[in-house]
This record gives C-alpha cells, structure tokens and sequence, in this order.
C-alpha cells in the first residue's frame, strides 16, 4: 500500500500527534508499505530530516514565536502543489497513493480530505482534538472561533454538514471517512454519543519498540537515593495546565524534585513562578529534548504529572510512563480510567482553586509513597498493548478493511 499520511504540523515538531505519526510511518516502511507524510514545512531554525523524500513540505508561515509551528492555507494552490509532488514521487517508483490518512483537525485534514476526493480513494480519519475544550481553553470568544471554523471548514470541504460547535465540526470530517479511529477509549465512546461516527475504533498512540527497548536497558535497575523525582512533559500553553502544578507544587510542600521538559509560550513565566514561589532550587527547566532522551528522563524518574484536565483525548506521557515502569500523578479522570492502575488519581473539582489544591495533595502523598517504597507499579497489560507495532498492526487491519470494502 501507498498511504498519504495529512498532519497539521511537521511529524518533527512537538506534540503526540506528531510523534504518532511519525512512529507510525516508521512502523508501516517496515512492514513494507510506502507512506508520504504532507504538512507545513517546519520554518524554525534547525529543520530535522529536511531532505527526507516521504515529507512532502507545503509552503507554509510561521505561526509562533519560536517558530516551531506553521500554517498553509488549503486553497487550490496548495492543492496543485500536493498533486504535482506526489506525481513526482510516483514518477521516481512510488505506486499510486491507495489511501488516504487524516492526522489532522484543521487545515492538514481539509487538506487530506480534498486529496480523497480527487484521486477518489478512502480516508482513515484519526481524531486527536477534543475542539470544543482546547478553544475554550486558548481563545477568548470560544463561540465565535467555532462558528468561524465551521464557515471554513463548509467553505474549504462542501457538503460536510451545518452545525457551528465543536462537535459539528468533527462531525464533518468524518463525513468524509471510511473509518474514524481514536487513540482512548473514553475519546472514542464520547465521539459516537454525539453523533461523530457510528463506530469508532479505538487504537493508541505507541511508543517506539526499540527506543523503549533501548531505555529501559540504560534504566537505573534500583531507584536512586534522594528526594523523590518528578517529572513533567508538555507544551507550555494554559489547557496544560503546568502554572497550576507549579503552585501546587509549592503549596504541597513536598520534599521533593520537579523535571519541566518541554517548551512553549509560557516558559518565560512558569520560570518567574517558580522563583516567586521559592521553589527554583527544587524546579528544573530542561526545555526541549528529543523522544529518546524525554524518554530516558521518563523512566529515570520516580513518577510522572500529568496535570490538563477534559483537554487530552489520550494524553501519551502517561501511557509512555506505563510502558517505562513509571506511576503517574493523574489529573484527568478520563484518562486515570485508561491506565489499570500504576497511578495516584487527583480529585477533580469543578473551579481552579480547589483543583490546585487537590493536585497539592497528591503531589504530598505520591511523594511520601515514593519516599516509603510503596509506590504503585503499572499494568503490565498496557506496558504490553503501547508498543509501536502492535498499534501499527492493528491500523494495518483498518486499511485492509477499508480498501476490500
């Protein structure tokens, strides 16, 4: 198979799509597939793999600060210009694109879909965005960005449906599919409630099996003596919620250490927030770091935060954390319910101040179970199901089913 893989942003920026997705092209090369990756063309200073002939880079425009991300905008330009690389690729030995997937929620999956169309094959759409709840969290007139996504989303995929929330929105994209898969299991029962698809599959993000095979071989066999280790990975962007454990953190007075890895728009400030806390000397911004090494920290560590609530449809760190043999700290109830155990589950009350305090105190209680060898340990059954073959596998069955249909 030849399949066109559609994200919204370069497979090597941040983010668990992009590690998705570019795991999941590794995997399919190897169980001998072809696969091109189409997405923006990353503009930031130190472009990775830039040369690669499955990425097909569009013309695109910074959209950051630190120009990690980047915009194209679907029109028929960026149409033609898809359609003459990819008669490029197929003209140097590529077979003939058989299918479509959608790895994306806005301009790459407009995209991916109008491709579809044209060469009239089927698409895979992979929901990864909960809309509704990451607008809100990022957006100052929530309805507004939502009726004006959905004016462009009629305008860039006609016939996709009226509707103006979120949940319309992502109902029009899967107009367009064969198959609709989610990467949890709560994400996808909630995209059938409301009307998304009929039957959604569910199938994780993984995790590299020989990265994760590589980790846990350089992995400490006993835990190292100190302070309790934490470690938190993201983006540093309000729906994370990282100023939140930062003040937690300090009101729990916990005896112990916190890892930041990650970057973002908030850096600047969750630093000036650690330091108006008195917490600096127990706080440590390692920025950004690549997979293997954010895995590594991972695993070295005695448990994993992970701190957004309603935002994640899987939320990876923590699945990876399970993998690795690390609890976590878990502030998403949708998300403690993936994971069989191996976590300290916060209390999740409705308004902000209660929910820092809640997170305080689990923050003082998976300390002290660290500190006093009680930490719980993780299901073997998702260490097991979270490698990066098995999830290709079980896509490989949805290409397979959709193609003979």
């Amino acid at each position: 198979m030849h399949i066109v893989i559609f994200g919204d942003q370069h497979v090597e920026t941040l983010g668990g799509a992009q590690v998705s997705t570019r795991l999941q092209r590794a995997h399919l090369e190897r169980a001998g597939h072809s696969v091109t990756v189409v997405a923006p063309r990353r503009r930031s200073r130190d472009p990775v793999n830039a040369d690669d002939p499955a990425y097909l880079d569009l013309p695109s425009i910074p959209v950051t600060w630190d120009r990690e991300y980047s915009f194209t905008w679907p029109g028929g330009a960026t149409d033609a210009f898809i359609d003459r690389a990819l008669s490029r690729r197929v003209a140097r030995g590529a077979p003939m694109p058989d299918l479509v997937h959608v790895q994306a929620d806005f301009w790459g999956a407009f995209l991916g879909h109008r491709l579809a169309r044209r060469l009239r094959v089927p698409v895979v759409q992979t929901m990864h965005n909960r809309v509704d709840v990451g607008i809100e969290a990022t957006t100052p007139f929530p309805a507004l960005v939502l009726r004006a996504l959905n004016a462009w989303r009629r305008r860039a995929l006609p016939g996709s449906g009226p509707g103006d929330d979120g949940w319309a929105y992502l109902r029009g994209l899967a107009r367009g599919a064969s198959a609709v898969t989610a990467p949890s299991g709560h994400f996808a029962r909630r995209l059938e409630r409301h009307g998304v698809f009929g039957s959604v599959d569910v199938v994780w993000n993984g995790i590299d099996d020989d990265v994760r095979d590589r980790v846990l071989a350089a992995a400490p066999s006993a835990r190292a003596e100190g302070r309790p280790r934490l470690v938190w990975v993201g983006r540093m962007s309000p729906e994370k919620r990282l100023l939140p454990l930062l003040e937690a953190f300090a009101a729990s007075a916990a005896d112990a250490e916190l890892e930041v890895i990650g970057g973002g728009f908030e850096h600047e400030r969750a630093r000036r927030l650690a330091a108006d806390r008195g917490i600096a000397d127990r706080v440590a911004f390692a920025g950004r770091l690549s997979y293997e090494q954010t895995l590594g920290r991972i695993a070295a560590a005695d448990a994993l935060v992970q701190t957004s609530i309603g935002f994640e449809t899987q939320g990876m760190t923590p699945f990876e954390a399970a993998t690795l043999g690390t609890p976590s700290i878990i502030s998403d109830p949708d998300v403690a319910g993936e994971l069989d155990g191996g976590i300290w589950e916060v209390d999740a009350p409705e308004d902000e101040p209660s929910r820092v305090a809640a997170l305080a105190a689990s923050l003082r209680r998976a300390a002290a179970d660290i500190a006093s060898g009680s930490a719980p340990v993780p299901s073997e059954r998702v260490a097991a199901e979270f490698r990066q073959s098995s999830r290709t596998a079980a896509m490989i069955e949805i290409y397979e089913r959709v193609l003979t249909r």
